[in-house]
């Protein structure tokens, strides 16, 4: 710590130092409240302490209960986020111990952190069996979507910095994801073009494992029908997804109207232009 900084944490105090200190070294950056009352010895000296830190910069609240330390290189800042994906972690997990494995970023989140997307992704996703608000923290939305938890599957970890891993979607149920909620990831095109982005780093045979897993028809359909225009996998996968498909018609693109014509092969009505998805492989 600079000495500037070690002025100002023996101005707040012996407590403020040791919270400090403690959870550099623990390397805790975001925390929550629980954690600073064990550090102090209980909640009346937390208190004190983190409304000190607060008013001082050197301690940001991001909601109630979960605060982070501002950097000291940046100056005691009083609007700083930090990654915001480790954000989104932190705000899931809630403090809570045993819980470490019922959350993962997605959607456009996990499109962003698989290198799919060509825009700034401005919302946050998390998955999490808990049902959670949105909610905005300094400008950045945080969305938190609530699934199922044997839907809690296709998940790895991912180093985010030196110091801090979060779980997110691998790659192949992050596409699977997208193609059931288009929405939360840019739009169906986006979705497409993820996939054509990446369709020699995709497992074929895991996109249908994962497929039956989820269990969602209008995925299956949707998978198959691009799996097939962009040659990904073989005739083996597209006609093994054939065959779970019901009769019912299902849009390809859930967020635009019900238009264009209908393939029976995929059940699909096909309000996307084929030339248009063609034309994403293409870029």
């Amino acid at each position: 710590m600079h000495a500037n900084n070690n002025s100002l944490l023996k101005t707040l105090g012996p407590l403020a130092g040791r919270l400090v200190a403690t959870l550099y070294n623990n390397n805790r950056p975001i925390f929550h409240f629980k954690e600073a009352a064990e550090i102090l010895g209980g909640r009346a000296p937390a208190s004190k302490v983190l409304s000190q830190l607060i008013n001082n910069g050197v301690v940001t609240r991001l909601k109630s209960g979960t605060f982070r330390l501002v950097p000291f290189e940046l100056g005691f800042e009083r609007e700083y986020l930090g990654n915001p994906y480790i954000v989104a972690r932190e705000l899931v997990l809630g403090g809570r111990k045993g819980v470490k494995e019922k959350y993962y970023l997605s959607y456009g989140s996990a499109f962003d952190l698989h290198q799919m997307v060509t825009q700034p992704q401005l919302i946050v996703y998390a998955s999490s069996p808990r049902m959670m608000r949105s909610r905005m923290i300094q400008g950045t939305e945080f969305r938190f979507v609530r699934c199922k938890t044997d839907d809690l599957f296709g998940i790895t970890e991912m180093w985010i910095d030196k110091n801090e891993k979060i779980r997110v979607s691998d790659l192949e149920r992050t596409l699977l994801d997208g193609l059931k909620q288009p929405a939360y990831c840019g739009g169906f095109s986006e979705v497409a073009k993820g996939l054509s982005m990446k369709h020699q780093a995709i497992d074929p045979q895991k996109l249908i494992d994962y497929t039956i897993k989820l269990g969602v028809g209008a995925v299956n359909r949707r998978l198959g029908y691009l799996m097939e225009l962009y040659n990904i996998g073989s005739r083996i996968h597209w006609d093994f997804l054939q065959t779970t498909l019901t009769h019912t018609y299902q849009l390809l693109d859930p967020e635009l109207p019900a238009e264009g014509h209908h393939t029976a092969r995929w059940r699909l009505r096909l309000n996307i232009p084929q030339e248009e998805l063609l034309a994403i492989r293409g870029t």
